[in-house]
């Protein structure tokens, strides 16, 4: 008897937080990451089956357009400095997919748009960081994405939606950033009160239908708070891919005070 190939199935995108450096390979004694930890372990089981490759929007690529990795190989960037020297040793050996890299290309100059594919960039920590967390086997395909260098939040929106049809294809969008990104809050309990303004106001845009959150996510820096949260924008516009891949209403699948200041983490059906 014959079996047929699986089909691939539907997958979400999703708004994660990467943390900070290398932090979930290094010690910590006051539970600083193990919340994040958590959440990001949980991804895997709560998806409805396995990707067939992981399209990775990071904070940490600006381009002039957008670029894709293209390696077969990728290998590791360990963008981060002053961490114990184990964590420049990381390994996390994903097989790129260039297939993929070159139809996600294609599909953004398919509608307008300025994408490129580098053959020779490797993983930064907002990719193999994380992924390493929610899929240590390393074994699904992994392609990196840039930001645009220019930072409009309406472009990035204009991205995930040319995007999106790859969600049918199997392929998970992961937009990696954090969704509160000042280096002098972090730790600063005075940074409480407008973080938690700010992440109140990006759930509530978050959770709009498609065309009334794009407008909200769009205008984010008049958003209380905005500009105390986010100085520069980078590690917020990958949130602006994932949203765009989808019309459905963001969940709010991780909340948590993480020194002192909120994150969170959303989901796109």
């Amino acid at each position: 008897m014959t079996t047929l190939p699986d089909q691939p199935i539907r997958q979400p995108s999703l708004f994660i937080p990467h943390g900070g450096g290398p932090c979930f390979f290094m010690p910590d004694p006051a539970g600083t990451w193990t919340g994040m930890a958590a959440y990001l372990r949980g991804i895997a089981a709560t998806l409805p089956g396995r990707p067939t490759a992981i399209l990775v929007v990071s904070g940490h690529w600006e381009t002039r357009g957008f670029a894709f990795t293209g390696a077969a190989r990728p290998p590791l960037i360990y963008d981060y400095g002053g961490f114990p020297a184990h964590t420049y040793e990381l390994r996390y050996d994903a097989p790129g997919a260039p297939d993929l890299a070159a139809r996600a290309a294609a599909l953004l100059q398919d509608a307008g748009m300025t994408a490129t594919i580098d053959p020779q960039r490797g993983l930064d920590h907002g990719v193999f960081v994380p992924l390493k967390v929610a899929f240590p086997d390393a074994d699904i395909p992994v392609v990196e994405m840039s930001v645009d260098r220019d930072l409009d939040p309406a472009l990035h929106l204009a991205a995930g939606r040319a995007l999106a049809p790859l969600r049918d294809a199997g392929v998970l969008i992961v937009a990696s950033g954090m969704s509160f990104h000042n280096m002098r809050g972090y730790g600063d309990p005075r940074f409480t009160a407008p973080s938690q303004q700010f992440d109140d106001w990006l759930s509530e845009a978050v959770a709009l239908p498609g065309d009334e959150r794009a407008a909200a996510l769009t205008a984010w820096a008049d958003a209380p708070a905005a500009r105390l949260s986010h100085p520069a924008e980078e590690h917020l516009l990958p949130l602006m891919v994932a949203a765009g891949a989808s019309d459905a209403p963001g969940v709010h699948d991780y909340a948590e005070l993480v020194m002192h200041t909120a994150i969170s983490g959303y989901r796109f059906a």
